[in-house]
């Protein structure tokens, strides 16, 4: 796990809308109930994954940076020099194709899935990838966690911490398939102080089991937390 610090820009964002967060869940716990208030919560639980990865996905008018695009800029560019080939993952589309546009000003290729490629091209790109140089393979975890062999890739990176840790080990297999003839290594880049360690605290106690969240129910994701968890989730600070 490589754990980063959020730039001011970011952090001051993250702050705010934390702050707004804790208010708008005491008012959808007094008016409506835990239950009744699912979805709403994982609204804004969602909204602050996604400001720690990168606030544009958030904001239209953001121009500052986002401390894990530049992280992952670096791995990938000394990666390449190295002769890796990667895959790298998130749970937001909104997010790889900014990554692809950065990767389009560096130089660097890429293939990309998401859940509106088909089938058969799928399946193009994934024979394509382990044969070619193409040095990235970009994909959305719930198109890719399961029925792609991608053994050209030694080095999976996941962008952002998803609730069921096997639904990122079903992602990363990907690269552990059968002719795999190298080691794969595993990157995870994690925001320090923010809802992304306090998910990784969850994880860690087993408290989200549920092998259906990659669909992003409400009802399925936050059955298996308290209403302390999710306060918990609404810390600030180190762990």
């Amino acid at each position: 796990n490589i754990y980063i610090d959020l730039n001011s820009e970011q952090k001051k964002l993250y702050v705010a809308q934390l702050e707004k967060t804790q208010k708008e869940l005491d008012n959808i716990l007094s008016t409506e109930g835990f239950k009744k208030g699912n979805f709403k919560i994982l609204q804004l639980l969602t909204k602050l994954r996604q400001i720690c990865i990168d606030p544009n996905v958030v904001y239209d008018n953001y121009n500052g940076e986002s401390v894990k695009l530049e992280e992952l800029l670096k791995i990938v560019e000394e990666s390449c020099l190295n002769g890796h080939k990667m895959l790298i993952f998130s749970s937001f589309k909104k997010v790889l194709d900014n990554v692809k546009s950065v990767f389009e000003k560096k130089g660097i290729t890429y293939y990309m899935i998401d859940g509106s490629v088909k089938s058969k091209e799928r399946m193009n790109m994934v024979e394509k990838f382990n044969e070619d140089e193409t040095d990235c393979f970009l994909i959305t975890l719930k198109a890719g966690g399961t029925g792609l062999n991608l053994v050209g890739a030694d080095t999976v990176i996941h962008l952002d911490i998803w609730w069921n840790p096997q639904v990122e080990n079903q992602a990363t297999d990907r690269a552990h398939r059968i002719g795999q003839k190298k080691n794969v290594s595993v990157i995870k880049l994690i925001t320090k102080g923010t809802i992304e360690e306090r998910i990784i605290e969850l994880q860690e106690k087993k408290k989200i089991l549920s092998e259906n969240l990659i669909e992003g129910n409400s009802e399925e994701i936050l059955s298996s937390l308290s209403e302390k968890d999710i306060r918990k989730l609404l810390e600030e600070g180190e762990s």
